[in-house]
């Protein structure tokens, strides 16, 4: 019949299991290779190659975004042609992973190595569906799912996170962790968020490469931040402020120090704008001049064709909490990504005091994220920041990215009344 025993005693792991004979391990090789490739559905992807993906991105991609993006496609090729290890490929929606993902099953399937391709939540209604399938047993496909040659996890964190998906989904990468076979994942969850067992495993550097895509989504345009709703409230309001139309205040009568606090601002904010890199942080109090050179610096830059990500502090987070309304449209997961991997995002009036605890989370993640990422930003804040938290600080201090400047001028509108009723006592004492 083409099967054997092997010989054994009671207690061996191979006791009692069947094994195909030689003379069919050919034939048995390319039929599983066949339902392998059958359950991946790669005859969709197969346009998903290295060959036609584009390692810098779309034309105008900030180099921060394109640099992740090129160095996941070298490591995603490398991981294609060594079959060693585990690949954990993180990153937003859109950003090029499942292109990546696809292109190494491609790639191995054309080496003729089994593989099976699948998303999380596909590969779970596989095994659900084989309990009613009498062409296999549950046990038999999963089984030939945890033993493929390699194994590709797409989504991984999309699925339903019930207590029988958690264990089969442990269970498999338990099995491959221990017998050391390739895997490769892709996921929008952070390490951190993955359930505990999974993760001790993850983060494993003997056996797992990782590597983050902070690039954009790729099927949306550069210019479609503003259309996405994230600076609608804020920036089209502000068209107005500008560089040019910046009052330096000189005839005021402010103390020299003021008027240079000024001056350096302005020049700081003007040059940022032509070239963004790095952080800016302007400091200072209410009515200074703050809110208009972070908005100039957006209109600028919006002037150019590159639509910046532009709200106040207040608007990014009525943002994250709209997307817990039944009715939202929009994820948290994705439109906290989308702002958090802006290519440029100017934050205005900044404020840790007097917040809830999920606020300063809130917060901490964005800028963590986006100074790990070394991705433009801009912030405007009347707080000093030796006043914020020491985690925060750590971050917002280091002058080998970011530059900080203090407003040191009075609020502008004060100055202006003051000059008004001054005006008006001296035409009274002359009448």
């Amino acid at each position: 019949m083409g099967y054997l025993r092997t010989a054994v005693p009671l207690g061996h792991p191979n006791f009692g299991k069947v094994e195909a004979c030689t003379c069919r391990q050919g034939e048995v090789t390319r039929q599983v290779h066949a339902r392998l490739f059958a359950l991946s559905n790669l005859e969709e992807l197969k346009h998903l190659t290295f060959e036609t993906f584009r390692p810098r991105g779309r034309v105008g991609l900030v180099p921060a975004l394109a640099d992740s993006l090129e160095f996941a496609f070298n490591q995603a090729r490398l991981f294609a042609q060594n079959l060693n290890g585990w690949l954990l490929i993180q990153g937003g929606y859109g950003c090029g992973k499942t292109h990546l993902a696809a292109s190494i099953a491609n790639y191995a399937v054309s080496l003729g190595v089994p593989t099976l391709f699948i998303t999380v939540p596909d590969l779970l209604d596989t095994l659900r569906f084989a309990y009613d399938n009498p062409d296999t047993t549950f046990e038999e496909r999963f089984d030939e799912i945890r033993n493929a040659n390699l194994l590709v996890m797409d989504d991984f964190g999309t699925q339903n996170a019930t207590p029988w998906a958690q264990e089969k989904i442990f269970q498999i990468l338990n099995y491959r962790y221990i017998n050391r076979l390739p895997l490769v994942i892709t996921t929008n969850l952070a390490v951190d968020d993955m359930e505990e067992r999974i993760r001790s495993r993850i983060e494993d550097p003997e056996l797992v490469t990782r590597v983050e895509i902070i690039a954009t989504d790729y099927r949306r345009p550069l210019e479609d931040d503003a259309q996405r709703g994230l600076s609608t409230l804020a920036l089209p309001f502000l068209r107005s402020r500008s560089f040019a139309n910046f009052d330096l205040r000189q005839s005021e009568g402010l103390k020299s120090e003021e008027v240079k606090s000024l001056e350096t601002a302005f020049q700081t904010a003007r040059h940022f704008a032509e070239n963004p890199e790095g952080w800016l942080i302007i400091t200072g109090g209410t009515g200074c001049g703050k809110t208009h050179l972070a908005a100039a610096i957006g209109n600028y830059r919006n002037d150019l064709g590159k639509v910046p990500v532009f709200m106040t502090f207040a608007d990014f987070l009525d943002h994250l909490r709209a997307t817990f309304s039944p009715s939202s449209q929009v994820r948290y997961d994705r439109r906290f990504d989308e702002i958090r991997t802006a290519p440029l995002l100017i934050l205005d009036d900044v404020t840790t005091a007097a917040v809830s605890s999920w606020v300063r989370e809130k917060l901490f993640q964005l800028i963590t994220y986006r100074y790990n990422a070394e991705l433009p930003t801009v912030m405007t804040s009347q707080e000093r920041i030796e006043d914020m938290e020491p985690r925060l600080q750590t971050r917002l201090q280091d002058t080998r990215l970011v530059t900080l400047v203090g407003i040191t001028a009075p609020m502008y509108r004060v100055r202006e009344e003051h000059k008004s009723k001054t005006a008006s006592r001296r035409r009274r004492t002359k009448k």
